[in-house]
C-alpha cells in the first residue's frame, strides 16, 4: 500500500502530536490521567476552545482581535459588580453583553470604516475598554460572584454525569459556528472577504458590514467565555488581562492551520489546536515548569506555526493587500 504524503495536512499532523502527548503523559506522569485532573484539563480546555472559535471567526475574515480577552475580563467583571450592587441578573447580563458588543461594533467601525489596521485598532481598543472598566465600572481587580445565584452558578460549576457543563457549551459553541460558517450566506461572505475583499466588494459582498459583524460576533463570543469563567471560580480577576492568553488563543488558531492569509481553515482546525496546547499547558503545569518558561516554549511553539502558515499559505500580491490583519 502506497503511503499519501498529502494526507499529512497540518490539522493532521498536529491532531497526531496532541495524541501521542496525551498518550505520553498518561503514562509518564503522575497524575495527569487522574479523574480531577481530566474534569481541569476539560475545563481549560472548554474556555481556550470558545475563544479560539471567536477568533477563527475574525482570522478567516482576515483580521485579528487583540481586544478579546479584555473584552471578555471586564464585560463579565463588570456583569458581576453590578450584580453585587443589586441590579437582577438578567440586568446585569445584558449590561454586560451590551458593553462587549459595543466594543465590537467599535472594532468594526475602527476597521471596516475609518481603515485602521486590525492589529491597532482592536490593540487600542483592548487597552481602552479595561482602563475604562479598572477607573470607573469595577471597584476591585478580582470581582466575586455573589451568593446563591441558583442556576446561574453552575453554568461553570455544572456538569452533566461526568461532562463538565463549560465542556458541552464549548461543544455547543463549535456547533453553532460551524453551521454559521459552512451553511449560511453570511459564513460565506466571510471566506469571501477573507480571500480577497477587493473582490469580494466587486462582487456585491457588503464587505464592510461583513467585517464589522465579524467584531460583533467574537465579542460576544469572548463575553459567553467570561461568563464560563466567573461562574467557574466564583470570580473574574481582571489581572488576567496582563497573562498570554490572548497569545494561547492565536496560537490554537494558528497552529491548528488557520491560515492568517485569510479565507481558509474551520473550527475544526481550532478543535484540534486546542487539543494540543491545552494538553500541553496542564502537563507543563503538572510538572512544575516555571510561568517564564512555559511563555519560552509556547512562543517557541508560535513562532513555528506561523512560519508554518507563511510556507502553506504564502501571500502573493492579492493576499498582502494593505489592512490583512
Amino acid at each position: 500500500m502506497k503511503f499519501n504524503a498529502n494526507w499529512l495536512t497540518q490539522e493532521r499532523i498536529v491532531f497526531l502530536i496532541a495524541i501521542v502527548l496525551f498518550a505520553a503523559f498518561s503514562f509518564g506522569l503522575s497524575g495527569f490521567f487522574m479523574i480531577d485532573n481530566l474534569i481541569v484539563l476539560m475545563r481549560n480546555v472548554s474556555v481556550l476552545g470558545i475563544l479560539g472559535i471567536a477568533m477563527a471567526i475574525i482570522v478567516i475574515g482576515r483580521g485579528i482581535d487583540l481586544s478579546m480577552i479584555a473584552v471578555m475580563a471586564v464585560s463579565s467583571a463588570w456583569t458581576l459588580q453590578l450584580m453585587q450592587d443589586g441590579y437582577s441578573l438578567w440586568l446585569a447580563l445584558l449590561l454586560g453583553l451590551l458593553c462587549a458588543l459595543a466594543v465590537g461594533i467599535a472594532n468594526g467601525l475602527l476597521i471596516a470604516f475609518v481603515e485602521i489596521p486590525a492589529l491597532f485598532a482592536t490593540l487600542a481598543t483592548g487597552i481602552f475598554i479595561y482602563g475604562l472598566g479598572k477607573s470607573f465600572m469595577l471597584d476591585l481587580d478580582v470581582v466575586y460572584l455573589p451568593e446563591d445565584t441558583g442556576w446561574f452558578e453552575s453554568i461553570g460549576k455544572g456538569s452533566i454525569g461526568p461532562i463538565p457543563m463549560s465542556l458541552i457549551l464549548a461543544f455547543v459553541t463549535v456547533i453553532v459556528v460551524w453551521l454559521i460558517l459552512s451553511k449560511t450566506r453570511f459564513g460565506r461572505f466571510i471566506y469571501g472577504t477573507g480571500d480577497n475583499p477587493l473582490a469580494a466588494r466587486i462582487t456585491g459582498i457588503p464587505v464592510r458590514v461583513i467585517i464589522t459583524a465579524q467584531y460583533v460576533m467574537a465579542s460576544f463570543i469572548a463575553f459567553f467565555a467570561g461568563i464560563i469563567i466567573s461562574t467557574s471560580v466564583s470570580a473574574m480577576n481582571t489581572r488576567i488581562f496582563h497573562s498570554t492568553m490572548i497569545y494561547d488563543v492565536i496560537l490554537v488558531v494558528v497552529l491548528g492551520g488557520i491560515g492568517l492569509s485569510g479565507g481558509k481553515g474551520s473550527v475544526r482546525n481550532v478543535v484540534v489546536g486546542t487539543l494540543l496546547i491545552g494538553t500541553l499547558l496542564n502537563g507543563m503545569t503538572i510538572m512544575d515548569i516555571q510561568f517564564t518558561m512555559q511563555n519560552f516554549i509556547k512562543s517557541l511553539i508560535l513562532l513555528f506555526a506561523i512560519i508554518l502558515d507563511s510556507v502553506l499559505h504564502p501571500r502573493n500580491e492579492e493576499t498582502a493587500q494593505q489592512g490583512d490583519i
